[in-house]
């Protein structure tokens, strides 16, 4: 893989999972607000905060989606970033 390829397929695999989490983040903000109206994004980071979450049914599989869509955006950019050729760190 060139570094040219190898950079427009991180291009398009960011683009692709930024809109796919994106979707996700506000799927499970919507689920989450079902159970606990006034919850906001940044109290979901700690969603066992709130035990109103664990009984709801499909917001922990919704969650796990996320976690999921997260881990593979990071993988993949690993996994590309790993087999490119090493660069020499820059001098200044």
């Amino acid at each position: 893989m060139t570094e040219a390829v190898a950079h427009e397929m991180l291009e398009l695999s960011h683009q692709l999972f930024d809109r796919m989490i994106s979707q996700q983040q506000a799927k499970v903000l919507r689920l989450a607000r079902e159970a606990v109206p006034n919850i906001g994004p940044e109290d979901l980071r700690n969603a066992h905060d709130f035990p109103e979450l664990k009984e709801h049914p499909t917001f922990e599989y919704e969650d796990g989606l996320l976690a999921g869509l997260i881990s593979a955006q990071i993988a993949l950019r690993a996994e590309v970033k790993g087999r490119l050729p090493a660069r020499p760190p820059p001098t200044f």
